[in-house]
């Protein structure tokens, strides 16, 4: 029993050495590579997008400034969104991804940006109980987002309630927020009006040609497409409560057992972020930096 003890002991301390060694060696065989791959979602402005053969956006930016601040060169692993978050932070994170290969190898990033940073959904549980996104850490939130409609002021004087969309027709991207919101809200009664485009801009291009009289959408976009093409939209300045939760935070995601990765990262992150640089990188792609409150109340 005594010798049986022993080596269950044995085990369990190369055990928590394993992992300790396995959550110390990705921070250095990264810095050890000269590599920081970091998965950015494509076609995604103001965040990430090429532009004339150029990558740009806040999140590029930032994703410069980790590879930087790591004393590495940057490779972006371009993310195409799946059904849902959990399906890219599998793909790209602890499953990995054989859409940049072309033997079938799988490649995974170190970083992800633009993770929804929620208690509520770090702890969302599966089918069977278990955590949903057990392998993978989220952290470091730098930025607050939030729903926002724009109006055609031409055609449309307020929106004092969205019941006004009983009467005029909204644009909204396909599978997002308001979307489902629209055409489950009041009974169903703005469903006919509203119209689903396959992005925000696709949505904004309608309102501008008048085949829709509003968008909806999140507002670092709007202020983009409306930087570009000012003078088509008008901000609402209500709030919608029956909508829902109406802001949020998005911050970055490792894989679970990289923390010292995730430490490092935070601390270049912040750093930006206090010195200005973040701002200026949202100003930089036509839209206001919205800092996360809990940074503002330690200001």
């Amino acid at each position: 029993m005594h010798k049986l003890f022993l080596q269950v002991l044995a085990a369990l301390l190369m055990s928590l050495a394993f992992s300790f060694f396995a959550s110390s060696r990705s921070y250095d065989d990264i810095v050890d590579s000269g590599v920081l791959k970091v998965a950015l979602y494509r076609d995604f402005p103001p965040f990430s997008y090429m532009q004339n053969g150029q990558a740009k956006g806040l999140d590029v930016e930032l994703a410069k400034a980790l590879a930087e601040g790591m004393q590495t060169r940057l490779e972006i692993l371009w993310a195409t969104p799946g059904e849902n978050t959990g399906d890219d932070l599998r793909q790209y994170l602890w499953k990995g991804s054989n859409l940049h290969t072309t033997d079938g190898t799988r490649v995974k990033a170190d970083v992800m940006l633009r993770i929804p940073y929620d208690k509520a959904y770090a702890q969302q549980r599966d089918d069977t109980g278990r955590l949903a996104h057990e392998l993978v850490h989220m952290f470091g939130p730098y930025h607050q987002e939030r729903w926002q409609l724009a109006f055609n002021p031409k055609k449309i004087e307020d929106v004092p309630t969205m019941a006004v969309f009983q009467y005029h027709p909204i644009g909204v991207e396909i599978d997002s927020a308001p979307q489902f919101f629209l055409t489950t809200a009041f009974g169903g009664r703005l469903r006919n009006n509203t119209r689903s485009f396959a992005d925000l801009p696709g949505a904004w291009d309608a309102m501008s040609k008048g085949e829709v009289d509003a968008v909806m959408g999140m507002l670092s976009q709007i202020q983009w497409l409306d930087s570009r093409d000012p003078g088509k939209g008008q901000l609402a300045t209500r709030t919608y409560p029956l909508f829902g939760k109406q802001t949020w935070e998005l911050g970055m995601a490792v894989k679970d057992d990289y923390r010292q990765l995730a430490y490092a990262l935070e601390d270049i992150m912040l750093t930006a972020l206090k010195d200005g640089r973040m701002a200026q990188w949202a100003s930089d792609n036509g839209f206001e930096y919205r800092m996360p409150p809990r940074y503002e109340e330690s200001r």
